[in-house]
């Protein structure tokens, strides 16, 4: 933690005070010093993520002192910042909070991967690992509102309520359900159409031989692997996506950016119609993001973890 001067009001920026800070799986790859599909943030520096926060000061004709904005710019309590890497956030609908949850980049995450890569048809059966984090849960939902059959899987006997009370039609918890081959053949007994593929690893390798020809994998996360310095390299999957014409794909939701107000507003309805839950698992204090951050590999948030300043 390091102390400094409120910055000034940059020309033509903002003076933003932030309100809520995101932590994300992704976040780990960014401290590793190497490259993924971003730069690395390096030692040092400001922690990144997306972040909600109010404007303090303005000299910017766009936008007022008081006006709510989301952008990336993470763990500090200040930040000078353009005005054109902010987005304004309507806060007399919902929670300016889920600016960076449900409405920010893990429910764009859940519309796009569902809609786009999984594209499931009514009836199919989908399998979403981690489905009571930020992004599966969302999912998982999604998959129901179009019609399918949704089986998850989550850790803890908490975490499998919350799964079920969003609908899904089965929940497998990965401590206890094994082996996992056996138990997802029970609980998908015509075979997984559509995987929305959060966790990697053991989990992973058990779900490709029950996967139905034609069947769609949308690669979403490896948060089992982020932390795994192991060389185990587990089965290899490609004869079962050859033989069956599997599509395995594998994204980084900014592809769709140009289409983010698109899946906000089809969200939003969801939302206000009430086919669509969300839940936030909220740490208070700047001081606390580490622990938030680090939680998130142990399994401690359930839906959106979120640090309030």
């Amino acid at each position: 933690m390091d102390e400094v001067a409120v910055p000034a009001c940059p020309a033509n920026g903002l003076l933003v005070r932030t309100l809520w800070v995101s932590v994300d799986p992704y976040l780990r790859g960014r401290i590793t010093g190497k490259r993924s599909y971003v730069d690395p943030i390096p030692v040092g520096a400001v922690m990144e993520s997306t972040a909600v926060g109010e404007v303090a000061a303005s000299l910017h004709n766009d936008f007022q002192p008081g006006e709510i904005v989301t952008g990336l710019w993470g763990w500090q309590d200040y930040v000078a910042i353009e005005a054109t890497r902010v987005r304004r956030v309507d806060s007399t609908e919902f929670p300016v909070s889920t600016a960076i949850g449900i409405l920010g980049m893990p429910g764009m995450t859940a519309y796009f991967g569902v809609t786009e890569l999984c594209a499931p048809k009514a009836g199919e059966t989908v399998l979403v690992s981690a489905a009571a984090g930020a992004v599966g849960s969302a999912a998982g939902q999604i998959a129901k509102i179009l019609g399918c059959r949704v089986v998850g899987t989550a850790g803890t006997a908490g975490k499998i309520e919350y799964v079920k009370s969003l609908g899904f039609d089965a929940v497998l918890n990965y401590h206890t359900d094994r082996p996992y081959a056996e138990t997802l053949a029970r609980m998908c007994p015509h075979g997984i159409d559509c995987y929305f593929e959060n966790v990697g690893g053991e989990l992973a390798d058990a779900v490709f031989p029950l996967m139905n020809t034609w069947g769609r994998v949308a690669v979403c996360g490896q948060i089992s692997q982020y932390n795994d310095r192991s060389r185990d390299i587990g089965p290899r999957p490609l004869t079962e996506i050859l033989v069956k014409q599997l599509r395995v794909e594998g994204f980084i939701v900014s592809r769709w950016a140009r289409r983010f107000p698109e899946g906000r507003r089809q969200m939003a309805l969801w939302l206000k119609e009430g086919r669509l839950q969300y839940r936030e698992t909220i740490y208070e204090g700047l001081e606390n993001a580490p622990r938030a951050f680090i939680g998130l590999f142990h399994g401690e948030n359930m839906g959106k973890a979120l640090v309030r300043l």
